[in-house]
């Protein structure tokens, strides 16, 4: 089976525009120089993830120009200025195609998620109806564990910023919960205000501002 010694394929969602951090590309903001597009899609590499799909839309051609992927799969969401949805449908097209068995799903602007967690959540996988989800502190949260069975659902319900949300909501009682709050941070980096309580808490190595320029 493709995908991995288990089947299961990385996706890292990382298309968005950064509208509320004054549309700074939240993929090109940097951690120890590098941008956190980078970071993360190592992580998937390193929790054991194949292939890594990498779902890119604002400031496209400045990541493919600044970002180092090597072995990852770029894939194009023009519709991105829509919502994570339009990423997570793009994303799980282009994965369909592979055979893998699953894909594990993160977010580029959670850098305080790394492979620890990401390998916890992969782990959980058993066949193509696996779905599974990190927890902390018992709240549902990032990575998310989509087996290829729940493709479908999962595109059909991903409008807006919703993504897999709703469907995971439906399908509650399929849903493995996986804690990572010992061996991750889910913080988002949705604002100002977010980067700044990251730095204060001195997480991961410093994030910096990437280059600013307005995509909304």
């Amino acid at each position: 089976m493709a995908g991995g010694r288990d089947g299961v394929a990385g996706l890292l969602l990382a298309a968005g525009g950064g509208r509320r951090l004054g549309g700074r590309c939240k993929a090109l903001l940097e951690r120890n120089g590098r941008p956190l597009v980078e970071h993360a899609a190592a992580a998937l590499r390193a929790a054991g993830c194949a292939p890594v799909h990498v779902v890119l839309g604002a400031e496209e051609a400045r990541v493919r120009a600044a970002a180092r992927l090597p072995g990852c799969v770029l894939v194009s969401n023009p519709e991105w200025r829509t919502g994570l949805g339009s990423s997570l449908r793009a994303g799980l097209a282009s994965l369909a195609a592979t055979g893998a068995g699953g894909a594990l799903v993160a977010l580029v602007d959670q850098p305080g998620v790394g492979a620890a967690a990401m390998a916890r959540v992969r782990a959980a996988y058993r066949s193509p109806r696996s779905l599974a989800a990190a927890a902390y502190g018992g709240v549902r949260g990032h990575p998310v564990l989509l087996g290829a069975a729940h493709f479908a659902g999962v595109c059909a319900s991903a409008t807006g910023d919703k993504g897999a949300r709703g469907y995971l909501r439906e399908h509650a009682g399929q849903l493995l919960l996986v804690e990572c709050g010992a061996v991750a941070d889910p913080a988002d980096l949705d604002t100002p205000a977010d980067l700044a309580a990251y730095r204060d808490r001195g997480a991961a190595g410093g994030l910096e501002g990437g280059p600013s320029a307005a995509t909304e």
